[in-house]
């Protein structure tokens, strides 16, 4: 969270029950809270600066927010391949993506298991390649707070090397 830009909209793309959402919007930030089922944001959406959309992503014919650019977009235990390109393309200069999702392998653990819904090895990596700077990226097993083979990235739109400073 701490590359995010001060005053930035965050954008928080399948965001279920809102974690995320809540996250940001407590340290401060303009919050855009996306699913296709809201009510499990309970009083989350009663919060001022959050803005709640209830869109299926998977059923849209167009991006909701061709218009709108954000300074952070986070996805999590959510793929759908057709909006990685518009992820990327509203992401506003210096604006950073964080996403995580369920990767091959997690299959052994259980659901998702349908390669439809698994990143394959790299798969992040080569859809933000040349378009925006990696910060950090991860790939492997998690057992808590349940085993799973995992993908997370936190990549930055900017040109220039991150100068990441000490937590």
């Amino acid at each position: 969270m701490h590359l995010v830009p001060a005053g930035a909209d965050v954008l928080d793309l399948a965001c279920g029950t809102g974690r995320h959402t809540a996250l940001f919007s407590a340290s401060g930030f303009k919050v855009t809270a996306v699913d296709r089922d809201i009510s499990q944001l309970g009083v989350l959406a009663e919060r001022k600066n959050i803005e709640v959309h209830q869109v299926d992503l998977e059923g849209e014919t167009n991006w909701p927010f061709s218009n709108r650019s954000f300074g952070a977009i986070v996805v999590a235990n959510y793929l759908h391949r057709p909006l990685i390109p518009h992820l990327i393309s509203a992401l506003e200069p210096g604006g950073v993506l964080i996403y995580e999702t369920f990767a091959a392998g997690n299959e052994q653990f259980g659901k998702p298991s349908n390669p439809n819904f698994l990143l394959e090895p790299g798969e992040l990596m080569d859809v933000v390649a040349g378009k925006l700077t990696v910060v950090a990226y991860e790939h492997g097993v998690l057992h808590h707070p349940r085993s799973a083979v995992v993908q997370r990235i936190c990549a930055m739109n900017r040109s220039d090397p991150v100068v990441l400073q000490p937590r």
